[in-house]
């Protein structure tokens, strides 16, 4: 063999042991590339370092990469950077929602994305029901704990909207009760506008304190109506309102309960607020009313009652609407047997109870 062919084979050799040097490169290199995504892939969607359930909170305007370093900061995840990439790259998504949300124990990475961007923020909020007064609604923004700050006066009778109000734990309570005033503003001056021209009520302002009245003398949603238009009948003739509401809020001023009948001399008393001694409105409202008292009074029924009593023990049966003080009077002696019979019922029910649990101590007692 000549030296020609040799060199020939030893080129050949050559460029096959470069060719599988590559080969194996490429080998290792996608073996080490793979094997390198797989582990960032297990941090990703494996389970996560936190041991129990934690509550994470997004502050309003954190983008992802802020809130990818928090979570990392505080223990939820191992790595903020995996965290960012898979959720611009995988999840495609850049936008997390505000607010705080509770993240299970061992939560991945992956768990943890879907839930700040796709889930429900925990619901924190102050609820005031329809008819309590402004000191019963200081009173509960004060007991929620998750508030701060003081409300250091007193808000105006009416001036509160009642609903619920959603907050973030370290709100002030004034400003919690701000947009529960504002509420009111906007729903006073919306409503105003939509009622009937011909109601004997001059302002806004008369509109809540009449509103006020109706909400605390009935419980009956679809009944506010009713009874707004008995208020708005009395006051086209000039009747005075004798709501007995007004003669309690004239007694406590909505800093407590009554929790008693009215008595006579209360009935006479003549205070500011007491409707069967004054003509047309008290000064003041006399609680918070709800939208529907509101719109009831801006648009009430049309009809020519001018009295109404409770049907009946409970507060939820209504009441019976009457023209004239006679049928009045028929429909009060109604109620009051109603409420004489209810009153035997209980006593009868509440001796029986007394008997059965004097007959069982007696069994229970050891024999002398």
């Amino acid at each position: 063999m000549n030296d020609r062919s040799k060199r020939r084979r030893r080129s050949s050799n050559g460029l096959v042991d470069v060719l599988n040097a590559l080969l194996t490169l490429l080998v290792i290199g996608l073996v080490v590339v793979g094997g390198g995504f797989l582990f960032v892939a297990s941090q990703y969607y494996g389970d996560g370092p936190i041991p129990e359930d934690r509550v994470f909170r997004v502050e309003s305007g954190n983008t992802l990469t802020s809130t990818a370093t928090r979570l990392e900061e505080q223990g939820f995840i191992s790595n903020a950077f995996i965290f960012r990439q898979f959720g611009e790259r995988v999840e495609k998504s850049t936008v997390v929602k505000a607010g705080d949300f509770t993240l299970p124990a061992n939560a991945s990475m992956s768990e943890i994305f879907r839930e700040l961007t796709e889930g429900t923020p925990i619901r924190y909020a102050v609820t005031i029901p329809e008819g309590w007064t402004s000191w019963q609604v200081v009173q509960r923004i004060n007991d929620d704990d998750r508030l701060t700050g003081t409300i250091d006066v007193l808000p105006p009778e009416g001036s509160i909207l009642p609903g619920s109000y959603d907050y973030m734990p370290g709100d002030t309570r004034q400003a919690v009760l701000e947009r529960m005033q504002q509420a009111m503003t906007q729903a006073l001056a919306e409503i105003w506008e939509t009622r009937q021209p011909d109601l004997p009520l001059q302002s806004p302002a008369e509109m809540l304190i009449l509103a006020s009245i109706v909400e605390k003398e009935t419980g009956v949603a679809e009944e506010r109506p009713q009874v707004a238009a008995v208020f708005v009948n009395r006051l086209r003739t000039n009747m005075r309102l004798q709501s007995d509401p007004t003669i309690i809020y004239g007694i406590t001023l909505g800093q407590s309960t009554l929790d008693r009948g009215i008595r006579r001399s209360e009935i006479e008393a003549k205070t500011p607020y007491n409707t069967y001694q004054i003509d047309r409105l008290p000064p003041t409202p006399i609680a918070n009313p709800g939208i529907d008292a509101l719109k009831a009074v801006a648009n009430p029924d049309s009809h020519h009652y001018v009295y109404f009593v409770a049907k009946g023990a409970s507060p939820r049966e209504g009441h019976v609407f009457a023209e004239t003080y006679a049928e009045h009077q028929e429909n009060v002696a109604r109620y009051r047997q109603i409420a004489r019979e209810a009153a035997e019922q209980a006593e009868a029910e509440a001796e029986a109870a007394r008997q059965a649990l004097e007959a069982e101590e007696a069994e229970e007692a050891p024999a002398q």
